[in-house]
């Protein structure tokens, strides 16, 4: 009976093992898999997942992934290089298996010990025309697989073990779509505790989450398309299938309405206690602001004063150590961030809050996802979706939006993460969900002009003027905390290179208005070198200057998957003013033109000619930030046009004798 019992025990946890990553018994090859030289499933794949599992074991404090991968072409032997999670003393690696099959049969086995795989550097993302390093304490270790070949299948499974100190339950998160496309893939989940345990699942149609007589959860599918990569999406963690499991308090309703009912009445609670206007606020504000003061010039005053103080989200966090030699304590009230002069965004939110209701103003906090982050979803019943706290005031009957944890950001300007946004919000009638405002095309400008002079050789040399309000400006002006002015400059002339033509350089001289967020943001920036094709009679150039790299997007794009996010509407002008020598006149130029994507962009384009002189403008106008993928055909066309007028040219004649002006 004994033995009985223990075979059955050995069995359960083979079982729940799996056979395929047990000790690396790796299945024999599959002759059809190693004569594959394309995929049907998945025309021009770099590579393909033939198989894929995962099984999370929360009693065994143990985490097992196994894939099967087939190499295509040049571009797959990426797939080669694995990369798994690395937190510290966290998590651990149990165990490292794998091998790489040849198109012949040959096997290379991976010969490596967890302890001497590498632990990869933090990277730096280019984000728009920033540089950014990824301050997240998870690191990546890698492993190669040896002797990739195109047609090699790989093959190998890994171990990670969580420390128990750490993770009270293991809630894992199944990533079903790859950046591979997945012929077929296995997801098992054994919880130790079945208590209030949810998941959030974003999955096709046909897959569904079962739980097995084990309680065991358990996910199959087949055929699962790789991660989209398509331009101007939502963020990626928005639209990929996948599946999160979190654990919810006793406490709380599994119900969703009831869910962020509740949840909204206790983070209201919440903002009111730490909000309260107590006497240091109140001695603050009278301070601050005068009797007769508008409501709207007291909300500006306080503003101005919360955005002065030190806002550690861009400088640094002070820890509970350095508090102590500061006689200092952590922040629980908006008096203690007044006190202490920092905070970080959230916490100068709030503090903002406190003290316009001190000042007798109207005024209530709203929390939303981050837009570059995430979307708002309800039916993940997690407070923890929310990353930043705005403020609301009523005036005149009419609800502001402000951004007072946003460092250098204008009075009544919105970060664009913080706009179009999803979450909760306080109001009159109780808190409840909330979406904030689209931003308007006006509010976010960019206006390239100034004048330069043409040689009869293509030869030019120039002084432009770039101003920016709204988004692009905010994105320069945080940009210059962060860095000094020399390296600001590389950095603006970095995102110009990208867009002036080639054989000229586009260098900022100085900048005006970067330390005055409620001015204009101008770069002074001077250009020289040579453009355009010049012959002996003929002189022709890129009808615009900013536009010579084609980068409109969508034109090459033929079919949408996902919704388009474009992150704020906006209005771009080019205005340039050609000074011309006196034996060069104007032969053509663009013609004046209207295209537009009623209710959502217009582009227009018109030319001036004078003696010794012709002016060109452009402007593109875009009102919207997020467009459906069922409008997608209506904006490639409209992008499509702007791309076909945007190559037109500046055509001069050049007659022979004097070359001055």
């Amino acid at each position: 009976m004994r033995n009985s019992l223990f075979l059955s025990c050995a069995v359960g946890l083979c079982a729940i093992l799996s056979p395929a990553v047990l000790c690396a018994q790796f299945q024999p090859p599959n002759p059809d898999e190693l004569k594959m030289t394309a995929d049907p499933k998945a025309p021009g794949a770099a590579a393909v997942y033939l198989d894929y599992e995962e099984t999370d074991n929360d009693g065994l404090h143990s985490q097992i992934y196994y894939a099967r991968i087939k190499v295509l072409t040049e571009k797959g032997k990426e797939a080669a290089t694995v990369q798994i999670p690395y937190w510290g003393g966290e998590f651990s690696i149990g165990s490292v298996s794998g091998r790489t099959i040849h198109s012949d049969g040959t096997i290379v086995p991976l010969t490596v010990k967890p302890e001497d795989l590498l632990i990869q550097k933090v990277n730096e993302v280019e984000v728009g025309h920033e540089t950014y390093a990824e301050q997240v304490r998870e690191q990546r270790t890698v492993f190669t697989l040896p002797s990739v070949e195109v047609g090699s299948v790989l093959e190998y499974s890994y171990q990670l073990r969580f420390n128990a100190q750490f993770y009270w339950h293991l809630d894992p998160d199944w990533q079903v779509q790859q950046k591979y496309f997945v012929h077929k893939a296995h997801y098992l989940f054994t919880p130790s505790v079945m208590l209030n345990l949810l998941w959030w699942p974003n999955l096709p149609q046909s897959a569904q989450i079962i739980t097995d007589a084990a309680g065991r959860y358990v996910l199959d599918v087949k055929d699962i398309p790789a991660a989209p990569e398509e331009e101007w999406m939502p963020p990626i963690e928005s639209v990929l299938y996948k599946v999160h499991f979190y654990y919810r308090g006793e406490a709380y309703s599994m119900n969703v309405d009831d869910y962020w009912k509740g949840e909204a009445k206790d983070w209201s609670k919440e903002v009111d206690r730490f909000a309260e206007p107590t006497k240091p606020i109140r001695d603050a504000v009278a301070g601050l602001v005068a009797p007769g003061d508008s409501d709207l010039v007291k909300a500006q005053k306080l503003y101005a004063a919360v955005e002065a103080l030190d806002n550690t989200d861009y400088s640094r966090q002070v820890g509970t150590s350095e508090l102590k030699q500061l006689n200092q304590k952590a922040a629980s009230r908006a008096e203690d961030i007044w006190e202490q002069k920092r905070g970080n965004s959230n916490d100068l939110a709030q503090l903002y809050l406190s003290l316009l209701r001190a000042a007798g103003l109207t005024a209530y906090a709203t929390k939303v996802v981050d837009r570059d982050r995430g979307v708002f979803d309800a039916s993940y019943m997690s407070l923890d979706q929310l990353d930043s706290t705005l403020v609301i005031i009523n005036t005149g009957g009419k609800d502001v939006l402000l951004d007072p944890g946003e460092k250098m950001c204008p009075f009544g300007t919105v970060n664009w993460r913080h706009s179009d946004a999803g979450g909760l919000r306080q109001s009159a009638d109780g808190p409840g969900s909330a979406i904030t405002p689209a931003q308007v095309f006006g509010a976010n400008t960019i206006k390239r002009s100034g004048e330069i002079t043409v040689d009869p050789h293509g030869g030019i040399t120039g002084t432009l003027q770039i101003v920016m309000t709204g988004q692009e400006a905010l994105a320069w002006r945080q940009t210059a905390l962060e860095v000094d002015a020399a390296e600001l400059k590389k950095q603006f002339d970095r995102s110009l290179g990208k867009i002036v033509p080639e054989g000229t350089e586009a260098h900022v001289d100085h900048f005006l208005g970067l330390d005055e967020t409620d001015s204009l943001l101008m770069a002074v920036v001077k250009v020289t070198g040579t453009i355009g094709t010049a012959t002996a009679k003929r002189l022709i150039l890129p009808g615009f200057y900013f536009e010579t790299k084609g980068a409109e997007p969508f034109v090459n794009e033929e079919t949408r998957l996902e919704p388009i996010d474009m992150h704020y509407a906006e209005q771009v002008t080019e205005q340039l003013t050609y000074d011309l020598p006196a034996n060069v006149s104007t032969e053509g130029a663009p013609q004046d033109t209207r295209v537009s994507w009623e209710g959502h962009a217009v582009y227009v384009v018109k030319t001036k000619s004078d003696p010794g002189q012709l002016t060109v403008a452009r402007v593109l106008a875009r009102a919207f930030d997020v467009a459906k993928s069922t409008d997608y055909q209506d904006l490639r066309g409209f992008y499509q046009k702007v791309a076909a007028a945007d190559q037109g040219q500046l055509v001069f004649t050049v007659t022979a004798g004097q070359t001055g002006n």
